[in-house]
């Protein structure tokens, strides 16, 4: 039965991570080998689903019990249905008090069909109704648009399409809507489109935890320096009980309104939204010393910052491909830093900053984190709960 490779990388990335992975593993493990062991099993894990579907309940608006009852009578009518088999066990995470997971089916004994679907390839007989295996492009070389292909791919299930080729690109851009529903995934779980939309929220458990880290408090004044698309900053509001200021800053414009739709939905009013670059979000105004209401800030005006800084984002998964550079993976450095100044600089005396990526690479995280307690003495590196 096919299953997923590990992620591909380009040879000079991959060796790039290798040194750097080994290194810090070499001084915890007895050998070089055990060490090699390891990485393989990090580029593997890196292109397979995560064994666990996480969702981060709305507390602030009701327990977690209730609303797994509710959530898993919800998903057994939506099971029922579509006639999908799926198991509907959800059990509430053993450390994380607002997060319930359901466990991934997979990867499941499906077999591919004749037809075949590339992940950005549309093919020039596809109709839709067509029953389809859909696989994905492995090497990332796949170019949009094309009738076929002929690189490295891997299965990723079945489906059955839902526009033809001529839909797809009855207009100048390709059409936004779903080309091919899948019906039969090699890794499968509930689909949540419309489901208890206010009280269950689709999360990575590494971002939960990113806020449970940061522990906001009712009352206090929080700053999410880079936002979009606001699922962290819901989640701050939801930890103060809506009760308190959350400013959420990002400076892609087209990115601001999801932070705001994603507030309107989970019924949370705490949340000021700002586009605002926060590299400048510091006030050179020596004159301002009270809190402004929007960017730039004064020195000092936040209980507590949450820098989640753009990086490579080599630790997103599923991923089976990545073609970027080594010279793209090791441009973010400059940014963060410049990020962590303005995050210190806004931080009040006794607050708490948490610092947090997406991605894997130790010049990203570790290596950041020994530059802001060497370059800021007022820092002090705490245990963070969750571990």
């Amino acid at each position: 039965m096919p299953v997923f490779p590990r992620i591909s990388l380009r040879h000079d990335v991959t060796e790039y991570l290798r040194t750097v992975f080994l290194n810090k593993e070499l001084l915890t493990v007895v050998n070089h080998h055990e060490a090699e062991q390891h990485f393989e099993r990090l580029l593997s894990c890196l292109s397979h689903p995560p064994s666990h579907t996480c969702v981060r309940v709305s507390t602030h608006l009701a327990s977690l019990e209730e609303i797994r009852q509710r959530l898993k009578q919800e998903l057994t009518k939506h099971l029922c249905a579509s006639s999908a088999e799926v198991s509907m066990e959800i059990f509430p995470h053993p450390n994380i008090p607002d997060v319930l997971l359901l466990p991934v089916d997979g990867p499941r004994p499906v077999q591919p069909l004749q037809f075949e679907v590339v992940v950005g390839a549309h093919p020039k007989f596809m109709k839709a109704g067509d029953n389809v295996s859909v696989f994905s492009d492995i090497d990332g070389k796949c170019t949009r648009g094309a009738t076929s292909f002929h690189g490295q791919k891997v299965f990723v299930g079945n489906g059955v399409a839902e526009m033809d080729r001529s839909a797809i690109f009855s207009t100048n851009e390709l059409t936004k809507g779903i080309a091919v529903r899948m019906t039969d995934p090699l890794y499968q779980s509930p689909c949540f489109d419309g489901v208890l939309p206010s009280l269950a929220f689709l999360q990575n458990l590494p971002s939960v935890v990113v806020g449970h880290v940061l522990g906001p408090c009712s009352g206090e004044r929080v700053l999410d320096m880079c936002a979009a698309p606001g699922g962290k900053t819901c989640h701050i509001a939801s930890l103060m009980k809506d009760q308190g200021e959350v400013v959420a800053l990002d400076k892609i414009r087209n990115k601001i309104d999801r932070i705001r739709q994603n507030a309107h939905m989970l019924r949370l009013e705490s949340i000021k939204v700002f586009c605002f670059d926060s590299v400048k979000a510091v006030s050179s105004d020596t004159e301002k010393l009270s809190e402004t209401e929007g960017p730039p800030f004064p020195p000092e005006s936040f209980d507590r910052v949450l820098l989640d800084a753009p990086c490579s984002g080599l630790g997103q998964r599923p991923n089976m491909a990545c073609t970027w550079s080594l010279k793209e993976i090791c441009s973010y450095q400059p940014l963060q830093r410049k990020l962590i100044h303005s995050a210190v600089s806004l931080l009040k005396k006794g607050g708490v900053l948490v610092y947090s990526t997406c991605t894997v690479t130790l010049a990203e995280n570790e290596e950041q984190v020994a530059w802001a307690l060497k370059t800021f003495p007022c820092l002090t590196l705490v245990p963070q709960q969750p571990t």
